[in-house]
């Protein structure tokens, strides 16, 4: 008897508040929205990867003060669902939960993965 093994492909939706987007390109202009995104999407791979240096090193405090950070962030440029996730890490980490954390930041990278280049392909360079 042969076992099949199947392959599951894991994608996350996600959900992006273009008015907010557009907001900021009516509040600052095109160029400085653009400037401030781009930076924006900077800081938020920056705490996704330090999110995950956090919870290796099973600092509590780091993971929920970096993945707050992470939401404000996301909530700024209009990355619901990145924002969203960020929420139920820091969550997570204060229920000292460390399973679910462990799940969550499998979650996290995808769903910023998606967030980030979803964002980027619409302000990035060319």
């Amino acid at each position: 008897m042969m076992t099949k093994i199947a392959a599951l492909a894991v994608t996350e939706p996600v959900s992006v508040d273009e008015r907010r987007l557009h907001d900021i390109v009516n509040e600052l202009g095109e160029v400085a929205a653009t400037g401030l995104i781009q930076l924006a999407l900077e800081q938020m791979a920056l705490a996704v990867r330090a999110l995950h240096e956090d919870a290796r090193a099973d600092n509590v405090l780091a993971i929920t003060a970096q993945a707050e950070r992470l939401s404000r962030l996301a909530w700024q440029v209009g990355l619901v669902t990145l924002a969203a996730v960020a929420i139920d890490i820091a969550e997570c980490a204060r229920h000292g939960d460390a399973v679910a954390l462990e799940a969550t930041l499998a979650r996290l990278t995808r769903v910023a993965d998606r967030s980030l280049t979803d964002i980027w392909d619409g302000v990035g360079p060319g």
